[in-house]
């Protein structure tokens, strides 16, 4: 007998014990919360939708907080659903709106190991549910971007400034918010992470997305940059972060290079951090100033850095050809160009075309022949360049008429021991090439 009382005592305080931690889990109405969740997560994945937003509502009313993640992510959808349905009812929609708000942060409180996931859902449905209240995505942006950082979904970053810009456009926020959420979401998709090569060329698509936005809103003029940024230049010419946002900004403002802040902030980044990219800054600098040949050292100094890599190599060399070009030393221009199209196929076409305006621009000494013969040598790079890049075929064909009427005569070329496909090569103006004769008859 006394046994059987031990063995009944054991079996209720186990009994009790389970009781005890089940109602820890499913709530002090784990009954009914066991059987809400087994009737919604039926209805939803049968995808009756209706039925399972009906027992989601008991479910989220009955059960503890923390008890399902699905329970915040699948009553995101429902709301999601509920929103659209009920697009007409504005009191009911704005309801529902910050219930779904509720979820999104709710998610992130009682599973914070996909807090960051929680929020950047949130910021992407504050974009999508308050078309035309830019104040809502911009202040709840704001909100995400502080709380996630670099780890922010990167789209929101440009969601984010464009709602800046439409504010400023409306008198809300000053020129000065909207640069302060430039600079700040620029260092952050800088900072952001990417787990392959191709999420690193999507963060750099978005950067340069964000740029151009900022770029062309026209937000604050060179003047209103240079009086906005010389006190803060002013008081950190040491720190590199600041002085490399002042460089880019002003850089990607139009004519807002030649003024003694560029000067200043690109001539303390390349103190505080010689690289290619600093170098290439200053190489604009001098270039903007016209001080073409210590322009050209800086971006050759830019060049030779090892980590620059090919395409970097290709834009700074076609970028000083051109520069060159403009500026009547045919021969560096020439090249600059050769080095560009042998360093990247995408620089190939137009720095070929390029080669044949250059060709084409000379003038060369002695006989009647020798005095034209550059020209072929511009055709042949004019149709190098069409080869290369077709959507160049146009202007190359234009170029190539025009030279071709420089061409000597058939007779004239025969005085001179020359006729057609021969070749002959071309000494000029510090460039040489071998070329094939060409006649007019």
């Amino acid at each position: 007998m006394k046994k059987l009382v031990v063995a009944i005592f054991a079996m209720t305080m186990a009994f009790g014990g389970f009781t005890s931690r089940a109602q820890g889990k499913w709530g002090a109405d784990s009954a009914n919360c066991i059987k809400y969740l087994s009737f919604y997560e039926d209805s939803y994945k049968a995808k009756d939708f209706d039925n399972a937003t009906v027992n989601w509502r008991k479910v989220y009313v009955t059960c503890p907080k923390g008890v399902r993640q699905t329970v915040f992510t699948n009553g995101t959808e429902l709301m999601r659903k509920l929103i659209n349905k009920n697009k007409g009812n504005i009191v009911y929609r704005q309801a529902l709106l910050d219930t779904l708000m509720t979820l999104h942060e709710e998610r992130a409180h009682f599973f914070p190991k996909y807090a960051v996931s929680a929020l950047n859902n949130k910021g992407v449905d504050i974009v999508n549910y308050n078309m035309g209240n830019e104040k809502a995505v911009y202040e709840g942006l704001n909100d995400i971007i502080s709380r996630n950082a670099e780890k922010t979904k990167t789209s929101l970053f440009i969601q984010n400034l464009n709602a800046a810009i439409k504010l400023y456009e409306k008198g809300v926020v000053s020129a000065e918010d909207v640069i302060n959420v430039y600079e700040r979401n620029a260092e952050l998709i800088d900072k952001a992470p990417a787990k392959s090569g191709v999420m690193a060329e999507q963060n750099q698509k978005v950067k340069t997305d964000l740029e151009s936005l900022f770029i062309t809103s026209k937000v604050a003029s060179c003047e209103d940059l240079v009086a906005l940024f010389t006190p803060r230049y002013e008081a950190g010419t040491e720190d590199l972060a600041l002085v490399s946002n002042i460089v880019k900004i002003l850089s990607i403002t139009e004519d807002c290079q030649d003024n003694d802040l560029f000067l200043n902030a690109v001539t303390s980044m390349y103190k505080l951090d010689p690289s290619y990219n600093s170098a290439y800054y200053l190489y604009k600098l001098n270039a903007s100033r016209g001080d073409l040949d210590k322009a050209l050292k800086y971006i050759d100094e830019a060049i030779a850095y090892e980590t620059s890599d090919a395409a970097t190599d290709a834009a700074y060399n076609f970028e000083a050809a051109t520069q060159c070009f403009r500026n009547g030393k045919l021969a560096k221009a020439y090249n600059y160009a050769s080095a560009a199209a042998g360093l990247d196929e995408g620089f190939a076409g137009k720095a070929y075309f390029l080669m044949g305006q250059i060709w084409g621009a000379t003038s060369c000494g002695g006989d009647e022949i020798e005095k034209r013969a550059h020209y072929w040598v511009a055709v042949d790079y004019l149709n190098k360049a069409k080869n290369a890049d077709p959507t160049l075929a146009d202007d190359a064909n234009r170029s190539i008429a025009s030279f071709s009427v420089y061409f000597p005569e058939t007779a004239e070329a025969f005085m001179y021991n020359v006729e057609n496909g021969q070749s002959y090569r071309v000494v000029c103006n510090g460039m040489q090439a071998m070329t094939t004769v060409r006649t007019r008859k």
